[in-house]
């Protein structure tokens, strides 16, 4: 298994200049009309059934998203306090 290092300061912020530029009409009417493979299909399917069986109910899967979100938070910015960290 590969290990994946964290990106750095420099590469946050590269990243997140990419993440929020605005998105032209034109680009995003492009990229929506892109058809979803079978594949791609097939696997975003097994992943909702995973989640779903990992998860069955809707409180057990908002407090998953709950402790995502505060690990997310933590990881993107370090020295600021998660929203939902209480």
């Amino acid at each position: 298994m590969r290990t994946i290092r964290p990106a750095d300061v420099e590469e946050r912020a590269r990243l997140r200049e990419i993440a929020e530029r605005p998105l032209p009409l034109d680009e995003w009417q492009r990229l929506a009309a892109m058809p979803i493979s079978d594949d791609e299909r097939e696997r975003t399917l097994e992943l909702i059934r995973w989640f779903r069986r990992r998860y069955p109910s809707p409180r057990e899967r908002l407090a998953y998203v709950r402790r995502a979100y505060k690990r997310w938070a933590a990881q993107s910015d370090p020295g600021k306090k998660s929203e939902l960290s209480g």
